[in-house]
Formats: structure tokens, sequence, C-alpha cells
């Protein structure tokens, strides 16, 4: 394999609960009463530091999943709320990039803008925003709606919310403060602007009460796979957190994505994508198998059930579990994640699995890929994606924690960077930094030609 590629790959550490796994919370080495306690979460982020990741990555949801009754019985559903720990978080690290989900469809431009820039000031240009549009109906009775908005419709919202979003961080220039004492003059009002916005969805005047932010505006991360998700993406993302089971498949997305990005006149160097990898880590690959099967045997078989369920959109309590899939509905059907729904299906299809092994694949990587074996292997499977043009770097899900994210930066980082595929001390300060992301210039302080640019 490459031995010095002209390229480093990206690594996100994906903190969630005690680690993916389903069942995690009742693996003997998970410190399951760590999820409110600031000890736990200060050594995940501070682990993922000293492993040199990129960033550490909150998933969020805006109610507790409560599948068939199995969820507040049998599963974690204690989320703390993201940016708050973000802002923890930013205090007991030092160059680690903080990235955390906030959705379009339950919140506000405004509000969300002021906080993420105020995470990147405190933190000196470390934030970034995941955007996404949620996905439950669960979600929406949270926010006085009886019913999640339809697919299309949350992305028309998220497009709009982005825009302005965007706006607002940049209606301070650079240049706005002047904080001359001797003149009385704070900040020249020349350089600070008023958005007017008046669209679809929202009416924001502006300008933000807070200035410009280290990084110009934090980093974007887009999560969605879809069409309608790879369009979004490729006007307004920066990374795109996906999933994907196959080379091919990984292939075909990152090509297409590229391609939209360069048909939406920006640089395809501007878009970094990151599938999401469930590593499983022992001495030999039979023990990591042997690991990863000791898990399963943990996973509640309701659960397991219900949650594949939930990502179908088809109750499966009546099939045995040992027979293929029923039939599924169509894509267009689904108003919750199209992406999620489309790759369970595909993989069910393309592998002839049963209910009973898909629920395997749900409970464990969540619909992202598994891969087992030893520190090397594990090196071998992440570098065969890198240098084929299938991801720019990998979000990793530890499937337990904290010795799942131990295990992957004690042993797996060392192989990568004997290779040189990764970076053995960081280069720079900021997120945009560690991705190669350039600080974006205000669309207000832009030359013409780049002002036309951003808003085609």
């Amino acid at each position: 394999m490459s031995e010095n590629p002209k390229k480093q790959l990206h690594l996100g550490a994906f903190l969630f609960q005690v680690g993916h796994h389903i069942a995690a919370w009742r693996y003997p080495d998970t410190e399951t009463r760590g999820l409110l306690q600031h000890e736990f979460y200060e050594h995940f982020a501070q682990t993922a530091e000293r492993g040199k990741f990129d960033m550490v990555f909150l998933a969020d949801t805006l109610a507790v999943i409560d599948r068939s009754g199995t969820g507040i019985k049998h599963t974690v559903t204690i989320r703390p709320e993201p940016l708050t720990l973000l802002s923890y978080l930013s205090g007991v690290t030092d160059k680690i990039g903080l990235a955390g989900t906030v959705s379009t469809t339950y919140h506000e431009p405004y509000n969300l803008a002021r906080e993420f820039s105020t995470l990147d000031h405190l933190s000196g240009g470390r934030a970034a925003w995941n955007v996404v549009t949620s996905g439950r109906d669960e979600e929406a009775r949270n926010f006085s709606k009886s019913k999640h908005p339809e697919h299309d419709k949350r992305y028309a919202r998220a497009k709009e919310f982005v825009d302005v979003v965007t706006s607002l961080w940049d209606s301070w220039e650079d240049e706005a403060i002047i904080a001359d004492k001797e003149s009385g003059l704070f900040a020249d009002p020349g350089k600070v602007h008023e958005l007017h916005h008046k669209g679809d969805e929202f009416s924001v005047r502006g300008p933000l009460n807070l200035p410009r932010s280290p990084q110009g505006r934090p980093v974007i991360i887009q999560a969605g796979a879809s069409l309608t998700g790879q369009h979004l993406a490729a006007q307004t993302a920066e990374v795109i957190f996906t999933a994907w089971q196959t080379l091919e498949e990984a292939q075909r997305f990152y090509s297409s994505v590229k391609s939209l990005a360069i048909q939406y006149g920006r640089s395809p160097e501007d878009i970094k994508i990151m599938p999401g990898i469930f590593p499983v880590i022992a001495a030999t690959e039979e023990k990591a198998q042997k690991k990863e099967a000791f898990l399963q045997q943990l996973v509640v078989p309701e659960v397991g059930l219900s949650m594949l369920s939930s990502s179908l959109g088809v109750d499966l309590s009546g099939y045995p579990l040992d027979g293929p899939l029923p039939e599924l509905p169509e894509l267009a059907q689904i108003n919750g994640g199209k992406s999620r729904f489309q790759l369970v299906a595909d993989m069910a299809h393309r592998e002839g699995l049963t209910i009973r092994e898909l629920i395997y694949r749900v409970t464990g990587a969540r619909g992202h890929r598994t891969i087992y074996g030893t520190p090397a292997q594990i090196a071998d499977q992440l570098e065969e994606w890198f240098v084929n043009g299938a991801c720019d770097g990998f979000n990793i899900m530890p499937p337990y924690l904290p010795g799942g994210l131990e295990e992957f930066v004690d042993l797996v980082i060392p192989e990568l960077q004997r290779r040189g595929l990764f970076r053995t001390e960081y280069s720079g300060s900021t997120l945009r930094e560690h991705l190669g992301l350039h600080r974006p210039a205000s669309k207000y302080h832009a030359p013409a030609a780049t002002q036309a640019e951003h808003f085609a």
C-alpha cells in the first residue's frame, strides 16, 4: 500500500452516548454512569486530541425515542445538549475541533448563529455546525406540531436557514471593530451590515450582535445522502458525514458530490467527505469478531427489531427473524431519513440478509460500515477507501467508551502515522486549518465576482 500519499486523511471522533453499539451500556468495560459526569466527556475529548483527531462530533435528537416501548426500558435515551457540552469541552482542550448538531427544523437562524459564533470565539476558532433537518414525528410533538414536515419542505427551509446564518456570521466585516479609546470610535458602522432578509421561512433584519469569529464562519457539516441532501451539501457544506457499505457506493457518492460542487461554483477541495466507520479492534481478526458477537448477545431482541422497523418504515414484528424482509415501501413514501432507509434496504438485498442478520447491522454500526481486525487490518481498510477516491477521511464511531476510542488512538493511529496517512502533530490551531479549508471572506467585503459566485 501507499507509503507517502500526497495528502493525509481527516478523522472525526463521533461521541454518541457511551458507545455506538445499542448495547454498549451493558458492556463490562463501558463507563455507563459517566453520561452526566463532566469527567467522562473531558476524557473522550482529550483522548481524541491526544490522537490528533480533527474534531469531536456530537449528534443530537430532540426527543426521547421510545420505539415500540423498548427505548426507555432497554436503551440509553439520555442526550446532553450539544452547545452546552461543547462549550465546556472548549475549556479543557486546546486544538481539537468541536462539532455539534442543531436542527434547522426546530430552531431559529439568529439564535443558532449567535451560539456557534460564541463557541468559535471562546474556542479560538474550533467550532462546526452539523446541519440536520430532523427526521421524526416524536421531535415535532415537542415543538407544538403534530407531524414532522415533509422531506422537501424541510430541505427548502434548511437551505434558507443556512443562507441566513452565514449572512449573519458575515454581517460584521473583519475590520469593523476599531476600539479607539481616544476618539471614542468602537466600530465602523460602514462595516456592520443589516441583512433585511425576507424569505419563505424567515424574516431577519440583522446584524448579529457578535463580531466575525476567528474562522470567519464556523465550519458547516451536513449528513444527508439523498439527492436533495447532496444538492444542499454541494451548495453549503464543507464536511459531509455519510454512510456507505461498499467501496463502489462510496466512490459513486464521492464523485457525485464533488461534481455537484463544481456545478455550484465551488472547488471539490472545499468539501471533505467522511463516512462513518464502526471499528472493532483486537489482537486478531477472530478476537475482534468475538468481541462484536459478545456485544450482539447483549442486545434485547425487541430493541433490535424495533430499530430495524423504524429504519425501514415497516412493522417487522410479525415476520420470522430468520426469513427475508417483506416488501418495503417506495422511497417516496419515506418522510424520515431517506438515505438511511435506502442504505439498509440495499444492504439487505445485496447480501441476501435475513431480518436477524440485518438487525445485527443496525444495532451495532447503525447502518454504517463495520470493520474488524488488528490495528494493521483496520488501517488497511481505511487506506483502501482513502487512496481509491471514496473519501477524504472518516468519522470514527467507537463501539463502547472509553475503551473503543482509546484502542483506536493507541493502536490504529500509530499505524496510520507510520504509513504517512495521518498527522503526527497539529499544524494549525483552528478546525479549518486541520481540515485544509480556507477562511472565507465576508460576502459583504468580497469583490463583486466573488459575491456573484456565492449567490449563484
